[in-house]
């Protein structure tokens, strides 16, 4: 699902106008940016966790030459889902209640 059909699929169960629909979104992925840069993470009850992770310094090797290279420290984006999207994710997209 591309941002255009997500934006258009949420106006329809939400009720809003497509315009208003991709205003709310953008406001909402902007914020989110936002606590990543600063550091914090942003839970979303009953979807998961967002957190901004240090990736540590480690040596690489390059397969190619044999090389081996240093990859300096860096942030990365985590996502943790929630014990029940888990779950319906195991049990290939099906609800077994």
């Amino acid at each position: 699902m591309n941002n255009k059909e997500f934006i258009t699929e949420l106006a329809q169960r939400s009720g809003y106008t497509q315009e208003l629909t991709q205003r709310l979104v953008h406001t909402f992925v902007e914020s989110m940016g936002d606590s990543f840069c600063d550091g914090e993470a942003v839970l979303l009850t009953g979807f998961g966790t967002f957190e901004v992770k240090k990736r540590m310094e480690r040596t690489v090797m390059n397969p190619s030459t044999g090389l081996k290279m240093l990859v300096p420290p860096k942030l990365v984006l985590g996502f943790k889902p929630v014990a029940s999207i888990k779950e319906k994710l195991k049990n290939g997209g099906r609800d077994d209640d």
